[in-house]
């Protein structure tokens, strides 16, 4: 979605500008459109989960702090990133009733904001609770922006991935304490989930109870990983205990990276890098 603001004219720049946010955490980078170059990239880990107030207590300090945000913008991208979402298939979708979809999976209140993606690719829509006190933020500070839930661009950019796979795959997008999962088959969107987990025996449960559920063979499936994992990980190794085809994902970037700003991985960043 595209919040507009008429009165306020931004600068022409060639400068991109996508930030991720969650309770946990936030990321950005910037695109230089000119040279198709992601010139700057950087993560900040909050010490412990936070709520939405101090989220924005975090954001408007690295928006003081970082010098690269002092920067003019010609387009800014925010993502989502919390559990709060839900996927319908467009034909049963109603604008009416979106907090219906979310009340039985996501505790809502009634103040709370609820809005919705189109996901064109596979003909449905993503129903989600935004960080609304963020938008307002960035909404005052750059006038029009786009944003999306984080689940949004995984479930796109993956299925361009699978346009042509023919095998059932389980995609896990790795961060520090939850995970999304996503199933497709024959360039299908199979399934889309989010858990919270603490330890790897939880991280392997929530893996292995998706596959039991789908019918999926452990000794079949191909099993992608992205986002912040590497083969050293003890998420990785319990993963490859009990799942025999495990692999390490590919952004399949179409852009340049400054030396500054490499991404750690070829599979991390996966819906940051993708935003743009």
């Amino acid at each position: 979605m595209t919040l507009k603001k008429n009165n306020i004219l931004n600068k022409l720049t060639n400068l991109d500008l996508s930030i991720q946010l969650s309770l946990s955490g936030l990321s950005f980078c910037t695109l230089d459109r000119d040279s198709n170059t992601i010139s700057s990239l950087k993560h900040i880990r909050f010490e412990k989960k936070l709520n939405p107030i101090e989220l924005l207590d975090k954001l408007k300090h690295v928006f003081n702090t970082e010098k690269v945000l002092q920067n003019d913008f010609s387009n800014v991208y925010v993502i989502h990133d919390n559990g709060l979402s839900t996927l319908v298939p467009k034909p049963l979708f109603n604008e009416d009733c979106l907090a219906d979809y979310l009340k039985f999976n996501s505790k809502i209140l009634k103040s709370d904001f609820i809005t919705y993606d189109n996901i064109i690719i596979n003909d449905s829509v993503n129903v989600y609770i935004p960080y609304v006190n963020i938008n307002n933020f960035i909404y005052d500070k750059f006038g029009s922006f786009t944003f999306k839930h984080v689940s949004t661009i995984l479930v796109e950019q993956i299925l361009l991935l699978e346009k042509h796979s023919t095998v059932p795959k389980i995609y896990v997008n790795v961060n520090d304490n939850h995970l999304e999962v996503i199933v497709v088959n024959k360039a299908k969107l199979i399934l889309y989930n989010t858990f919270e987990y603490s330890t790897k025996e939880d991280f392997i449960y929530y893996i292995l109870f998706t596959a039991e559920q789908l019918k999926l063979n452990p000794e079949a499936l191909n099993l992608i990983f992205i986002g912040d994992i590497d083969a050293k990980d003890d998420l990785y190794a319990i993963t490859y205990k009990y799942i025999r085809f495990v692999f390490l994902g590919n952004r399949e970037d179409n852009y340049k990276f400054n030396i500054e700003a490499q991404p750690e991985t070829n599979h991390s960043d996966f819906a940051l890098i993708k935003s743009f």
